[in-house]
């Protein structure tokens, strides 16, 4: 018998009527232009993004993943090892691997689902190049000035996968800013969209110049069929561009109402009282909430007390981050050092609620309530 509650989305993607008006005006005007790639919109994109971000450049490309690899080819990683979370997305491992490196797992801080310092101290090899630390969830662990700093003691770059964390600050300073660059992701799922795309922030001109020979097939100009680089095809198209600037736009208006919720969940969840423990957000960080994470106690089925939660509350908790970490996928498993714990116990007890810039108060309560009623009934 179907429950008698609303369903509650995990996540949801909002184009109001005026931001779809705007966005079929512009593409229009792109397929009157016929310059449907590397154009003037894509580079309205690129300055803003840039603008938002501090950054001094802001190379956009068709996905997350692409900005990693350009990153890690234009350092010519090849046959080098590079530090990597255990707890994150396949790509940023598999970044590594295509550019020729050699991806070192790293455990991770179960109180922050991001690296310690004194992770990365442990995990040095001699081969090592490069540091990659990725903002889980939307948060920047407070260790990293530290972290930048320790980089630049063993003259070895960082980078941040900084896919969850487009706005997020920590100290005033933001994600994508503590190393020499920072990737972003614009896919569906994020905070902002351009529905596929990524883009590569940066202080380093060269790394600026690298990224976008390496985007348009490594050719030396535009109009010039004459290659440099082993590149791809990694453009953004104009209409993707449209899309993703109309959306940045709106992106601090979308972070405070998912803050908004976040403080409702802190409120009404913190504590521990009702079964599971919300992640807090380090201090000085101020995060979008990409992701709202609880921890949930030992020995808790989670794919139980998800189907709990949708069947009985008609509450639908998204995907976790992540559900395993990248030495349980069967392609990374010859990656495994047999020591990563903590990132097992980070993967496997995580939980996260639905978040998104539209969701309502009555939305937000009817999770809270369903989380104390699954309490009650003694799924957690």
């Amino acid at each position: 018998m179907p429950n008698a509650f609303p369903a509650v989305p995990p996540t949801r993607i909002d184009f109001s009527p005026e931001d779809r008006e705007w966005i079929a005006e512009r593409i229009k005007e792109v397929l009157e232009s016929g310059r449907l790639t590397l154009g003037s919109f894509g580079e309205e994109f690129e300055r803003e993004l840039a603008a938002s971000l501090s950054a001094k450049h802001a190379i956009t490309v068709n996905s997350g993943t692409a900005s990693l690899e350009i990153m890690l080819r234009a350092m010519d990683v090849t046959g080098k090892d590079v530090l990597v979370p255990a707890n994150t997305f396949f790509a940023t491992a598999a970044a590594v691997i295509a550019a020729g490196g050699r991806p070192v797992l790293m455990d991770t801080d179960v109180a922050t689902l991001s690296t310690s310092l004194a992770e990365i101290e442990r995990r040095m090899t001699p081969k090592t190049v490069g540091i990659m630390i990725v903002h889980i969830a939307g948060f920047i662990t407070a260790e990293m000035p530290a972290i930048a700093a320790y980089a630049k003691s063993k003259n070895i770059w960082l980078m941040e996968d900084a896919a969850h964390a487009q706005g997020s600050t920590l100290n005033g300073a933001h994600a994508g800013s503590f190393g020499l660059a920072g990737s972003f992701s614009f896919y569906p799922t994020k905070v902002m969209t351009s529905a596929e795309g990524g883009v590569i922030v940066t202080g380093d001109d060269r790394m600026a110049t690298e990224a976008k020979l390496y985007r348009d097939q490594g050719k030396a100009s535009f109009l010039q069929n004459t290659h440099v680089r082993m590149g791809y095809n990694w453009r953004l198209s104009e209409p993707h561009a449209v899309i993703g600037l109309r959306h940045l736009r709106n992106l601090p208006a979308m972070i405070k109402a998912r803050q908004r919720i976040a403080a409702l969940y802190d409120a009404a969840l913190g504590g521990g009282a009702n079964g599971v423990r919300p992640l807090a957000a380090p201090k000085g960080c101020v995060s979008n909430y990409y992701k709202y994470v609880v921890m949930l106690p030992e020995g808790v089925d989670r794919k139980k007390a998800k189907a709990w939660l949708r069947d009985e509350r008609g509450v639908n908790c998204s995907g976790e981050v992540y559900e395993v970490p990248l030495h349980k996928n069967e392609v990374l498993r010859h990656l495994d050092p047999g020591d990563l714990k903590q990132s097992e116990i980070a993967c496997g007890r995580q939980m996260c609620l639905p978040i998104f810039a539209s969701m309502t108060d009555a939305q937000a309560q009817q999770v809270i309530d369903g989380v104390k009623a699954a309490k009650a009934a003694g799924v957690f």
